[in-house]
């Protein structure tokens, strides 16, 4: 840093980056890059709603429910309305969804590009009056069908994913981007409000130290997520991992991105089908790791795999350094033979 003058003159912004991305690829029409721009325009409207939230009286409860049983939030009222929003003035969409809402939004036909896009506008909202770190996630898949958009279109595996990414809203703002070609972290500057690139190319720790789950349901576990826990509180040799959970799942899965290590919610006996959603919090997250150099998988399949049948659907999650997710797995295997 100390042959740099106190202010770059040729920083590499997010909007930049893409462009750039999008220069490479035979045929690009710029469409994804109008598309990604303006949900950066959501993140950056987000961010600065998050942080006057106290100031402007937008904390507690708006008084609903959302479709996933959730009590809405001030500000996941006001997420949700600014994504949507951006997204369907970019001229790049046709099909929305997000977790806010019951059914898919279908973008007005003089407004229909070829994306669709699954999105969780602020994710860990239950975080919001505790002020820990919160999130937005978004996954981007091309529409396959030639028929008039409908949610059907939503309904592609993880592997058809154009781009993915999440903000995470915390000490600073960061948004970690992949458009399939490894995966980018972005800070936004303040000052500037763009996002520079601070670390490209990121790749996950092969193994970590660290377990990330909520142990609240340990009562309800399978006995194989019992039995992976105890060899990491208790191993044969080594030291025992630590654990982290913040219950934000942007904030639990960037720190596995960063530091390594595991970040779990397995199906259970009160949640047989896994609480997280697969469209808008697993299948992006998947992505992310996965280009990270990472493994996502279900418990028996990977989570990028699955086809999904609602939109809504959930499923259970295991993600992190491939070495620990493996021994996890290991542990599934073991106790489905003896079953």
């Amino acid at each position: 840093m100390g042959d740099r003058s106190p202010f770059e003159t040729d920083m590499l912004t997010l909007n930049r980056f893409v462009m750039e991305r999008g220069r490479r690829v035979k045929g690009a029409t710029g469409e994804l890059t109008q598309l990604l721009n303006s949900m950066l325009t959501a993140i950056k409207a987000i961010s600065s709603a998050v942080r006057k939230a106290g100031l402007a009286h937008m904390f507690g409860i708006a008084g609903t429910v959302n479709v996933t049983g959730d009590e809405q939030k001030k500000l996941d009222v006001l997420s949700n309305s600014l994504v949507i929003n951006m997204l369907q003035s970019s001229y790049s969409t046709c099909v929305l969804v997000s977790e806010e809402n019951k059914e898919a939004i279908i973008t007005p036909a003089e407004k229909r590009g070829k994306y669709v896009v699954c999105f969780d506008p602020l994710d860990g909202s239950s975080n919001i009056d505790c002020l820990a770190s919160i999130g937005t996630i978004f996954a981007i898949y091309k529409k396959t069908s030639e028929d008039e958009p409908s949610e059907k279109d939503a309904f592609q595996p993880g592997r058809n994913i154009v781009a993915a990414g999440y903000a995470l809203y915390g000490s600073a703002t960061l948004v970690a981007l992949s458009t399939g070609q490894g995966v980018d972290c972005f800070m936004l500057d303040p000052a500037l409000g763009e996002f520079i690139l601070v670390e490209k190319d990121v790749k996950i720790k092969k193994k970590g130290k660290i377990y990330s789950l909520n142990e609240g349901y340990a009562k309800y576990f399978d006995p194989a997520v019992t039995e992976y826990l105890q060899r990491k509180k208790f191993p044969e040799e080594g030291s025992p991992y630590g654990a982290r959970y913040v219950g934000s799942m942007v904030a639990d899965v960037h720190r596995t991105l960063v530091y390594g290590g595991i970040f779990l919610y397995p199906a259970n006996q009160k949640s047989p089908k896994g609480k997280l959603r697969l469209l808008y919090e697993c299948n992006p997250m998947a992505f992310i790791i996965e280009q990270a150099g990472g493994i996502a998988t279900t418990g028996t399949e990977a989570v990028l795999d699955v086809k999904p049948e609602s939109i809504h659907q959930r499923v259970p999650l295991i993600l992190g350094s491939p070495e620990d997710v493996q021994e996890y797995l290991a542990c599934v295997q073991k106790h489905q033979k003896s079953s």
